[in-house]
């Protein structure tokens, strides 16, 4: 059957103070002026209880498929691309309108939305190249773009989550976001890895172990971008089947590497598995996973897909 859609929209209505919602209202303006016809595209809002169906739907019928939101949006985009091999030839793109816009600052999104803003880079998505972007399944089931990451970051972002959801940050605002999560960091600071080990398959096929009691965190990284532009992985290849992989003993450390970037200590990884306790503060992509993955961990590689980019 044919692509009935050259480009589909799925917008997040809240992300970033609810600039979705702008980009759903002036998008019929910006395809007319394109030269698009209203048959070529499509938007919708994003609605969580059927967000998967709404992934599935716009992955069969469209050739590239525009996530509005933050890293979560992609993220679930994501899932439903490691779950269906038949839509890997589909071109994904990202308006990033998140918190930390890990991926879309990769991938030249962000500094283009900050710098010319918002409806400058609808108009040059739409005629964006793409690139190969692995994509790794983590127990089989779930998506990772960007990163995971187990002890203090991730405490932090369970903490955030769960003050957002109490009602404790109000609006969506990324500044007040930001602000909260520094709040956060010196309420968690003290948290650390009460037990647990790292094992990796490096990129030459040798397996080896290591300890990370009593580390604040172990992180492992697909790109070079980690909890809101910091770099602590170095050079980071997005498409050569390679994980750049991380463990902190200090607070030192963990500001260290975030602030002025990689030591010696990053380690590339073709598969991973971390054994932790079952209730420890987990994150994927920046979204929280704090009790919902089973021991051990298995990160492996899951494939590729079609980034665009500017």
């Amino acid at each position: 059957m044919a692509i009935s859609r050259k480009f589909h929209f799925l917008i997040n209505p809240i992300s970033g103070g609810g600039q979705g919602k702008i980009v759903f209202d002036f998008l019929p303006e910006i395809m007319r002026s394109m030269a698009f016809e209203e048959t070529e595209w499509k938007r919708e809002f994003s609605i969580y209880e059927h967000f998967e169906e709404q992934v599935k739907d716009a992955l069969a019928n469209s050739r590239c498929v525009i996530a509005v939101g933050g890293d979560g949006t992609a993220a679930a985009v994501f899932d439903v691309l490691l779950q269906h091999e038949e839509f890997r030839s589909v071109k994904i793109g990202l308006i990033p309108l998140g918190t930390g816009n890990d991926l879309a600052r990769v991938l030249n999104l962000y500094s283009a939305l900050v710098d010319r803003g918002l409806l400058y880079i609808v108009r040059k998505l739409i005629v964006a190249q793409s690139r190969s972007f692995d994509l790794w399944k983590i127990n089989g089931k779930f998506a990772m773009a960007n990163y995971f990451s187990a002890g203090i970051d991730a405490r932090i972002a369970h903490d955030f989550n769960r003050d957002r959801a109490e009602g404790k940050i109000t609006g969506h605002s990324i500044a007040k976001n930001k602000l909260h999560y520094i709040k956060r960091f010196f309420a968690d600071k003290d948290y650390r890895l009460e037990t647990g080990e790292l094992r990796i398959t490096d990129k030459a096929g040798e397996k080896k172990s290591f300890p990370l009691a009593n580390n604040r965190t172990v992180i492992v990284g697909n790109i070079p971008s980690f909890a809101g532009g910091s770099n602590p992985f170095g050079k980071s290849d997005v498409a050569d089947s390679l994980l750049e992989v991380l463990k902190i003993k200090s607070i030192k450390g963990f500001l260290k590497a975030l602030s002025i970037g990689p030591g010696s200590s990053v380690m590339k990884a073709k598969e991973i598995e971390i054994h932790l306790k079952k209730d420890e503060f987990i994150q994927i992509d920046g979204e929280d996973f704090s009790g919902k993955l089973k021991m051990p961990i298995r990160i492996e590689f899951g494939g590729r897909v079609e980034m665009l980019h500017l």
